[in-house]
C-alpha cells in the first residue's frame, strides 16, 4: 500500500510519536497565522515565553475581524498587533488588505508545508495542498516559539470525486453534500483528503471553499493534492517558485472512502441553525428572503464575485432584499473594480462592504427581527448573525444572488445560461499593505492601549475538584454559545476580566455572576461540546471565572485542546446515561483528581452530594497533557521546562 498526501506531509514533519491513529504525535510547524480577534492574546502569550524572534519559516498577523471601530479598543489592539509584529519578526497584513485565509491562499500558502492558525478555518490552505490546522492562540504562540504542535494521529478519509459540476452548481454544494453525509461530528479525529478524477475539474479557489468548511465537519483538516491546477494558480500569483507537485501514491491507503459524483449534485442549502441541516434548494423554492450576504473566507474569491456580478448585470436587487457583498481581499476588490464587475454590483443596488469578515462574525449587518438571511458563509448558529430570531441559510454564491434578484429562495438553474468565468493568467500583485519583518527591531516599542490587560494565569490542579454544577447544557454547544462574537464582545478580546462577563451570556445571562458567587465550579455538556470556532477565549474566560473541569459526552477537537491549554480538565461520562443523573446546581466532588493524573489513571469517580450517587468519569489525556493540566496549563508547563 502507498501513502496519501496527508500522510506524506505528516511523516515529513513528524518530530515525536508514532503515526498510529489515535496516538499522540508532534509535528514541526512551518508557518503560522493569526487574526485580530485571537491575535492579541496569542502574542501576549508569545511574549510571555520570552522568545525574541519567531522561529517559524513565516508568521503572519492579519487584521480582518475587528475592523468595525465604534470605540478605541479595536484600534488600540491593531496598534499593538502591528508593533508586536515589528518587534518579533512577523509579517503584518494591514486593515483593508483582506480576510486572512483569502490573502494567505493568494500570497503565502505553500504546498507540502504545515500551517497552524488561530482560526478554525485555517484548513482553507488545504485547497493549495498545504496541511493547515486551526488551533487555539496558545498553541500558535508555542509554534512561533519553536515548539511542536501535538495532536492525536488522525484517521485519513478519502472523498473520491468523479464527474464534473453542472451549470449553476459550485464548490459550496460539494462541501454541503459532504456535511449531509458526515454531519458536524463526522470529521472528528479525521483528515479529509480529496482525490479522484473529479479533482481536476475544480480550481484552487473551488478547492479552498471545500477545505474551508471542513471545519464544520469537526475534521482536523482537509486537503487536496498539489497538481497542475495548483501550479497554474501559483504562476498567476507570481509564486511559481513555491509550487511543488504532491500527489497520493497510485494505491494509497485510506481508513475510509466516500464517493461523490459531482455531476449528480444540484444546488444545496444548509437550513437554520446548523451547517449540516442540509436540503436541496429545489425543496425550499419560494421561501421569502429579507437579506443576502455574499463574502466570508468561504466564498469571496474573484471567481465567486464574478459569478455574482454577471448575474446582477442589468438587474436590480429585489425591493424586499438587502444585498451586501464583501470582497475577500484587496486583490479581489481591485480586480473587480478594474474589470467593471464592481460597477455592475453597485448599479444593481448591492451594498459593498470592506474586505473583511464583517457579518460572518456578527460585525455589522445584523438582519431584522425574524428575518430570513441567505449567506455564503460557513456557520449559521443561532444568534451568530447578531439577531437571535433570524433564520440563516448557508448557500453558494449562485443561490445567494438568485435570491437577491427574485426576493425568495430560487433554484439558480432557472436564471438561464450559466455565468462563465475564466481565471486570469495574472492576478494583480500588490503587497504594499503587507509589512514585512524589520531587519533591526531592537528599537521598536510595543504599544499597549488601556484595553490590553495582563495575561491571566491558572494555578496548579488541586488535589480535590469540588464545587457546584454551574450550568448543564445539551449537544453541539458551540464556542459561540460559550463566548459570543459580535461588535459588542469582540473588542474585549485582550481584556479577559471584561470579556468574562459574557461567558454563556446567550444561554444563561447570570452565569458569570453565579460563577463568581460560588468561586467557580464545573460545567456539564452533551455530545460535541465546543464545536465551531477556535476561539480560546471560550476556555480562557471560563478559567478566569474559576472553572476547573468540564464533563461532557464528547468534545470537539480544538476546544478540548484549549481546555487543556488553560488547565481545565476535560472529562467524559464513562456511561453516557449518567448525564441524566447530574443537574444544575448539584454539589459534586472529584477526590484525588491531581493524584489520579499523576498516576496516569484514566478513570475518576465523582460524587454527587445532592443525590448521593457516584458517577464514573473517564479521560483520554496523553502523558504530556496530564502534566500540562497538573501545571495549570500549557504556558506554565512550557515555562517550567524552558
Amino acid at each position: 500500500m502507498g501513502y496519501s498526501v496527508a500522510w506524506k506531509i505528516l511523516a515529513d514533519h513528524l518530530v515525536e510519536g508514532e503515526m498510529i491513529p489515535g496516538e499522540e504525535i508532534g509535528i514541526r510547524i512551518d508557518s503560522t497565522l493569526t487574526q485580530d480577534a485571537t491575535g492579541t492574546m496569542a502574542y501576549l502569550q508569545f511574549e510571555a515565553l520570552d522568545v525574541p524572534k519567531v522561529l517559524t519559516k513565516r508568521s503572519v498577523s492579519y487584521i480582518d475581524h475587528n475592523t468595525l471601530q465604534t470605540g478605541f479598543e479595536n484600534a488600540d489592539d491593531h496598534a499593538y498587533l502591528q508593533s508586536v509584529a515589528a518587534k518579533h519578526g512577523i509579517y503584518f497584513s494591514r486593515p483593508g488588505n483582506g480576510i486572512c485565509h483569502q490573502v494567505q491562499l493568494e500570497r503565502f500558502d505553500v504546498p507540502g508545508q504545515t500551517l497552524l492558525g488561530s482560526d478554525s478555518h485555517t484548513p482553507t490552505a488545504g485547497g493549495l495542498g498545504a496541511l493547515a490546522i486551526g488551533a487555539g492562540g496558545l498553541d500558535v504562540a508555542a509554534a512561533m516559539a519553536g515548539q511542536p504542535f501535538y495532536l492525536p494521529m488522525p484517521h485519513i478519509c478519502l472523498i473520491k470525486l468523479t464527474g464534473a459540476l453542472g451549470p449553476w452548481v459550485s464548490a459550496k454544494d460539494v462541501i454541503l453534500e459532504v456535511l449531509r453525509i458526515l454531519g458536524v461530528k463526522g470529521g472528528v479525529g479525521k483528515i479529509i483528503e480529496y482525490g479522484g478524477e473529479g479533482v481536476s475539474s475544480l480550481s484552487v479557489t473551488d478547492r479552498a471553499t471545500i477545505t474551508n468548511m471542513g471545519a464544520e465537519l469537526g475534521a482536523t483538516t482537509s486537503i487536496f493534492p498539489s497538481d497542475d491546477i495548483t501550479r497554474s494558480f501559483m504562476e498567476s500569483q507570481d509564486r511559481a517558485g513555491d509550487w511543488r507537485e504532491l500527489l497520493p501514491d497510485a494505491v494509497a491507503h485510506y481508513d475510509e472512502v466516500i464517493e461523490i459524483d459531482l455531476s449528480a449534485l444540484e444546488p444545496m442549502v444548509a437550513k437554520p441553525h446548523s451547517p449540516d441541516n442540509i436540503a436541496k434548494v429545489s425543496e425550499l423554492v419560494g421561501t421569502k428572503v429579507d437579506q443576502v450576504a455574499i463574502g466570508s473566507c468561504t466564498n469571496s474569491s474573484l471567481r465567486d464575485l464574478m459569478i455574482v456580478a454577471g448575474a446582477l448585470k442589468g438587474k436590480t436587487v429585489h425591493p424586499s432584499v438587502s444585498l451586501v457583498i464583501s470582497p475577500g481581499s484587496r486583490q479581489v476588490f481591485e480586480m473587480i473594480a478594474r474589470n467593471g464587475a464592481l460597477a455592475d454590483m453597485i448599479s444593481s443596488g448591492a451594498r459593498i462592504l470592506e474586505s473583511a469578515c464583517g457579518p460572518c462574525i456578527g460585525m455589522g449587518q445584523s438582519p431584522r427581527t425574524n428575518a430570513v438571511s441567505i449567506r455564503t458563509f460557513n456557520r449559521n448558529f443561532e444568534g451568530r448573525s447578531g439577531t437571535k430570531s433570524a433564520r440563516v441559510y448557508l448557500t453558494g454564491p449562485e443561490v445567494a444572488v438568485a435570491a437577491a434578484i427574485t426576493g425568495e429562495i430560487t433554484d439558480p438553474r432557472t436564471l438561464g445560461d450559466p455565468i462563465g468565468f475564466v481565471a486570469p493568467e495574472k492576478y494583480i500583485i500588490d503587497d504594499r499593505l503587507i509589512i514585512p519583518p524589520l531587519s533591526d527591531s531592537d528599537s521598536v516599542e510595543v504599544i499597549r492601549g488601556p484595553n490590553i490587560k495582563p495575561l491571566p494565569r491558572n494555578t496548579a490542579m488541586p488535589e480535590i475538584i469540588a464545587g457546584r454544577i454551574l450550568l448543564k447544557l445539551g449537544d453541539n454547544i458551540t464556542t459561540d454559545d460559550i463566548m459570543p462574537a459580535g461588535s459588542k464582545v469582540l473588542p474585549l478580546r485582550s481584556n479577559i476580566p471584561a470579556i468574562s462577563e459574557f461567558v454563556f451570556a446567550a444561554k444563561d445571562a447570570d452565569f458569570a455572576k453565579r460563577a463568581r458567587e460560588f468561586g467557580g465550579g464545573l460545567i456539564v455538556g452533551g455530545e460535541n461540546y465546543g464545536q465551531g470556532s477556535s476561539r480560546e477565549h471560550a476556555a480562557l474566560a471560563p478559567m478566569y471565572l474559576g472553572i476547573k473541569a468540564v464533563i461532557a459526552k464528547s468534545f470537539a477537537r480544538i476546544h478540548r485542546q484549549n481546555l487543556i491549554n488553560f488547565g481545565i480538565l476535560p472529562l467524559r461520562f464513562a456511561d453516557p446515561t449518567d448525564y441524566d443523573f447530574i443537574n444544575q446546581p448539584d454539589e459534586v466532588q472529584i477526590i484525588g483528581a491531581a493524584d489520579a493524573l499523576r498516576k496516569g489513571d484514566s478513570e475518576f469517580t465523582m460524587s454527587n452530594e445532592a443525590s448521593g450517587r457516584s458517577i464514573r468519569l473517564t479521560t483520554d489525556l496523553s502523558d504530556r497533557e496530564r502534566e500540562m493540566i497538573l501545571a495549570g496549563g500549557r504556558l506554565n508547563y512550557i515555562k517550567s521546562r524552558v
